[in-house]
């Protein structure tokens, strides 16, 4: 009986936001997987269809084709963890006692980040070249960034007589229920779009808060059976989090799993129907087994709603359009087509860190901007504002130095595609990026050459010119099968403060 109850209700959400057919575009070519080696893709693997199902399609070539245009941009980690002006986004929760939880999911009583200027922002971003941006319009904890018409009918009382309970509410849980009551989700989108920067919405498919959502991504509410089946929930409580405190409640029952695909449901759509165009959608986390098929139909629905946004593929494994590496760099050129953004924080986690010397710098920016495009990827550099919305002077000097460099070696990063094969490097310091006609070559010297560079594996056309970007006077160059290419840098150059640019050195040359 349970489990017909839970059709019916199922069938019900199905219906109430409708049957998806194909819609038309032109797919993107190759072969769109993820790599075997992805954490997500391991943990998902064995529900979710390694194929998608004929109706799907995935975003337009087109939509592809931008993607991996940008190269560059900021993941933006901002939510009333921030009030604790501490690293690691909402994640302590899990280790914090009842107590202390109880005053967490209640912190949003006094956000009031009166120091966000959404303009300042984009501004910020689009005069220091970063061409995307992403931000958490909802965690893990629960609490939407955004004016969310959904509400949470149940949650926990961590503090309740005789222990944690749960207990009925009406509430959004979101900003409008904080005393700024702004939709920073609104603000930050109409600015980007004023500033022709593209807009990625993070997502969180579990909720810490919502208590219909126990017991998946580790939520602090759980039931008995979690433990007995931990692959039908995608969790595995004892290996991942052995410090974690958690609360045993009872079962879900059949219409609080359908409230919660339905609300998981609605805050996406609103997300893609209330913003104007939104180019990524970045979801984390995954839920199991059990609800895998609804989890696909939202998908699809989703996709009808904005069928060029581009899906990050945790939880949706390779109904993802794109995928992240997270906090490290692919040691080289992945083996598969479907694109990448790699995520790194530039301080020690990707919310607001209060340390100066945490911050990684703009050489680094830099560095591993050049080496992440040469494989083929995209770079996201984490920075998180503080509670009053602001960020760390250290990390818009950061962003400031890239931004320096980039306005010298633009045509080096935006838009180029790598080399063939393993032609990405030659050695450790030297990268390569190319035109997409494959006309144009840029040989990038993590390090000064020094009075010569020698390459062996790009040849120039005859008679063409060699330039450093940033240096107006074409350079002398030879080429022969003995020496290979070896370009001569002017004595004027070997004064440091004469060089366009610091820490990476690009030059450019047409390809034979």
């Amino acid at each position: 009986m349970r489990n017909l109850l839970k059709a019916i209700v199922l069938l019900a959400i199905t219906c109430q936001f409708g049957e998806i057919s194909g819609i038309a575009s032109e797919q993107p070519s190759g072969s769109i997987r993820l790599p075997e080696s992805d954490f997500y893709w391991k943990n998902t693997k064995d529900f979710i269809e390694g194929t998608p199902i004929p109706e799907y399609q995935h975003a337009s070539a087109a939509a592809f084709e931008a993607f991996r245009d940008m190269k560059y941009g900021v993941r933006i980690h901002w939510g009333i963890y921030s009030i604790y002006g501490k690293p690691h986004e909402s994640w302590p929760l899990l280790g914090m006692s009842f107590p202390e939880k109880q005053v967490y999911q209640e912190l949003y009583k006094t956000w009031d980040p009166k120091g966000f200027n959404a303009e300042e922002w984009m501004k910020l971003f689009a005069d220091n070249g970063v061409k995307m941006f992403a931000i958490t319009a909802k965690h893990h904890e629960g609490f939407s960034m955004f004016d969310t018409k959904t509400r949470v009918h149940e949650r926990m009382n961590w503090i309740a007589p005789g222990g944690p309970a749960l207990e009925k509410c009406d509430i959004a849980y979101s900003i409008m229920d904080t005393p700024f009551k702004r939709d920073v989700i609104r603000e930050l989108c109409n600015a980007a779009h004023r500033h022709g920067i593209k807009i990625d919405l993070y997502f969180s498919n579990p909720d810490w808060y919502d208590t219909d959502f126990r017991p998946y991504g580790y939520a602090p509410v759980m039931f008995p059976d979690v433990y007995a089946h931990p692959e039908k929930y995608g969790n595995n409580l004892a290996k991942d989090w052995p410090g974690a405190i958690f609360a045993m409640a009872p079962d879900p029952t059949p219409q609080e799993e359908a409230r919660m695909v339905a609300r998981h449901r609605q805050q996406l759509s609103e997300l893609l129907s209330n913003y104007g165009k939104i180019d990524m959608v970045c979801l984390d986390n995954w839920f199991g087994r059990e609800n895998w098929p609804q989890m696909r139909q939202t998908i699809l629905s989703l996709r009808k709603i904005q069928p060029d946004v581009m899906f990050r593929a945790r939880g949706i494994g390779n109904y993802g359009d794109y995928y992240t590496p997270e906090g490290f760099t692919p040691g080289n050129k992945e083996n598969t087509d479907m694109p990448w953004f790699e995520i790194f924080p530039l301080g020690s986690s990707f919310s607001y860190e209060p340390t100066a010397s945490s911050y990684k710098g703009g050489e680094w920016i830099i560095r591993t901007l050049v080496d992440v495009v040469a494989k083929g990827g995209n770079l996201m550099v984490g920075i998180g504002p503080d509670a009053n919305g602001k960020f760390h002077p250290r990390a818009i000097e950061n962003l400031k130095e890239a931004g320096s460099w980039l306005r010298v070696n633009a045509q080096a990063i935006y838009a180029t595609r790598p080399r063939e094969g393993d032609l990405w490097h030659e050695g450790e310091d030297i990268r390569f990026t190319q035109s997409k006609d494959h006309q144009t070559c840029y040989v990038l010297s993590m390090k000064w050459p020094g009075e010569t560079l020698t390459l062996h594996s790009v040849h120039p056309k005859p008679d063409s010119n060699i330039t450093l970007l940033g240096y107006a006077k074409p350079l002398d160059w030879h080429d022969d099968n003995t020496s290979g290419l070896v370009i001569q840098i002017p004595k004027e150059l070997q004064n440091a403060s004469n060089r366009p640019c610091r820490f990476v050195y690009c030059f450019k040359m047409l390809r034979s």
